[in-house]
């Protein structure tokens, strides 16, 4: 697991170098992008909520975020869209910590409190807000 972890963070790493390298496309659509790493965010929370959605929730809720990962015919219900959710930062904090079933959602989201560190699930959080698409209130 830690030579996969490794592995993710040195692909992260390199594609936030080439990213670097290259100007902004001004008519790109957001959307289109890809999930993981914000190309307009520096804050390091963010970066490390990346790195933390890289390892444990990239395989169920996808790249993208939209709840399309490569395991998620395998549920019913799928994965959740965090893209588009409205959910409150608390709430997003609660289902990491106690997973799914403790919240009324589905069994097979893992409670990954005992795993993560409170910095990591705070991390995380800073993550999802950050591609959440959702239009604010």
């Amino acid at each position: 697991m830690l030579r996969l972890g490794m592995v993710v963070l040195m692909a992260l790493a390199g594609t936030m170098v080439l990213a670097a390298d290259k100007p902004a496309d001004k008519g790109a659509d957001k959307g289109a992008q890809g999930a993981l790493l914000p190309r307009d965010s520096t804050d390091a929370a963010v970066f490390r909520g990346g790195l933390v959605y890289a390892n444990y929730c990239v395989t169920c809720h996808g790249f993208n975020a939209d709840g399309n990962g490569r395991a998620a015919r395998l549920y019913n219900p799928k994965p959740a869209n965090l893209r588009m959710s409205d959910k409150n930062d608390a709430y997003f904090g609660l289902i990491i910590r106690m997973g799914g079933e403790a919240m009324g959602r589905s069994q097979f989201m893992p409670p990954w409190g005992a795993e993560l560190t409170d910095e990591q699930m705070k991390d995380l959080v800073s993550y999802l807000r950050s591609i959440n698409m959702r239009p604010k209130e």
